[in-house]
């Protein structure tokens, strides 16, 4: 076209931009400003799709921020940008100011929102985005059904979850599989399994995705025979040729099971490039079960594929730790140390009126510290005379025994339900979020503490949902 002397206009643009990756967006971009079409909208908003799309996400919002007339699609672009790169704090935060400026969102804008608080595990918001929907007579198509259900799974939220599921009229396998896929992640097995079967009834054809859920609700129930079948069924009765998830789902199932030879097998016998998930999944197993020789073998096999993650080098550190062989976690930070690799540290969250408040261990940073650490006290009196011994042996530092008690009193879990204790009214659920995996000592104090207090208390940590009611969790015991 500028070969035969044609100029280009904005739609030229516009056009163009819908299908660019980034270097062609930023060669492009140069362009618009060349011929003078950068501060057309629909210019504009391309460009800013393109930016916000492939994560460049400050240079998107210095853009966005120059736009003097935004339109609703260019707060959509925006907002889903923040949503799909992990930013969900900042989507949320733009949805208010697009609600503030008075611009009445629509069903776009309400998927990444709801995508949003989901990620955040923000109940009460999402809560309030259904009864947007609803007054607002925004139809409950099955997108925004599908990502209603996704949100309130994500959120702790299943019985609405699946009250969303069954007004559906025209569902289709994607709405199922957000339905299984989610009460496999809060480890509700049988239901999962159940709907599985009422699915295949109903004469949907399952997805990758629908086994993923299913051998994921096996992994979380331990049944392996079933697992087992259900793997064996994508291929023979399905035609689905496993993908490297279906696999780590397998490893995953195998290796909680105890059964970890065979899952290293498996994990061998896979066709594909070594995937770390998986291979952190099988090392996180042999943790488990004290497997130390095999789980050696692993970590140096991802060294020597360059594969190992910061996960990686903190099991090995805490496989060694929990055998109490201080010198190989010693081994293991010195190379954490040279390769500027750190340990994640633990964070919690709650949602407390429509606000998400996260906690590190120990931390003193919150306004109403003194009163999370008074309640904190209180609740260590409590547990005390109802029998609680702290297993000082899950703290895996090299610390004298002295001080492992008081280090495990602030773990960033406590702190968030002293603070939901304090903050909601008696007899309300707490729903807590925790980026790493619950240890087993906060385990068996929360189940207390929902005895103690008459408290349902529900934690997302990042293997699963755990439901605790009445000194009981839904996991029993097995996570």
């Amino acid at each position: 076209m500028l070969t035969r002397g044609v100029e280009p206009n904005a739609f030229t643009f516009s056009s163009l931009l819908k299908s660019c990756l980034i270097n062609d967006g930023v060669l492009l971009h140069s362009q618009a400003i060349k011929y003078g079409f950068d501060g057309d909208l629909f210019v504009r908003t391309g460009l800013l799709d393109v930016y916000a799309k492939h994560g460049h996400l400050d240079d998107a919002r210095l853009m966005f921020d120059e736009i003097q007339k935004k339109d609703v699609v260019c707060w959509n672009v925006m907002i889903d940008g923040y949503a799909q790169n992990g930013r969900p704090n900042d989507a949320l935060e733009l949805f208010q100011q697009m609600l503030k400026a008075k611009l009445k969102p629509n069903e776009v804008t309400l998927l990444p929102v709801l995508s949003a608080c989901g990620q955040l595990g923000a109940l009460e918001l999402g809560k309030w985005v259904h009864s947007y929907i609803v007054s607002n007579k925004i139809q409950v198509n099955v997108h925004v059904g599908t990502a209603l259900i996704d949100m309130y799974a994500k959120c702790g939220g299943l019985e609405d979850a699946r009250l969303v599921f069954d007004g559906i009229t025209c569902k289709d396998v994607v709405a199922w599989n957000s339905m299984i896929v989610g009460y496999a992640m809060h480890g509700f097995s049988k239901e999962a399994l159940q709907l599985f079967d009422e699915l295949r009834r109903m004469g949907f054809r399952p997805t990758d995705i629908t086994f993923i859920g299913v051998l994921n609700a096996c992994a979380h129930a331990g049944l392996v025979p079933e697992g087992k079948e259900f793997f064996s069924m994508m291929k023979e009765e399905y035609n689905l040729e496993p993908k490297v998830e279906h696999y780590g789902c397998m490893v995953n199932l195998l290796g909680r099971a105890g059964q970890v030879e065979e899952a290293y097998l498996l994990a061998k016998d896979i066709d594909t490039d070594a995937d770390p998930v998986l291979w952190g999944t099988l090392l996180g197993a042999c943790r488990l079960h004290g497997n130390i020789s095999l789980g050696e073998e692993i970590a140096e096999f991802l060294v020597s594929r360059n594969l190992a993650s910061d996960g990686t080098y903190v099991l090995l550190s805490n496989m060694y730790a929990g055998a109490g062989n201080w010198d190989g976690v010693a081994k293991v930070r010195a190379m954490m140390r040279e390769k500027g690799i750190q340990k994640e540290p633990g964070c919690s969250s709650i949602e407390v009126n429509n606000k998400v408040h996260e906690f590190l261990a120990g931390d003193m940073r919150h306004p109403k510290s003194k009163d999370i650490y008074m309640m904190l006290e209180e609740l260590n009196k409590w547990l005390e005379a109802h029998g609680y011994s702290p297993q000082t042996e899950t703290v895996l530092r090299d610390i004298e025994e002295r001080e492992k008690e008081p280090s495990l009193r602030v773990h960033s879990e406590r702190l968030a339900i002293a603070f939901g204790l304090i903050s909601t009214s008696p007899g309300a659920t707490i729903k807590i979020v925790k980026n790493l995996r619950v240890c087993s000592d906060c385990h068996t104090v929360t189940k207390l503490i929902s005895k103690i207090t008459g408290r349902r208390i529900v934690v997302r940590d990042r293997n699963r949902f755990h439901h605790f009611e009445n000194g009981i969790c839904s996991c029993g015991d097995y996570w």
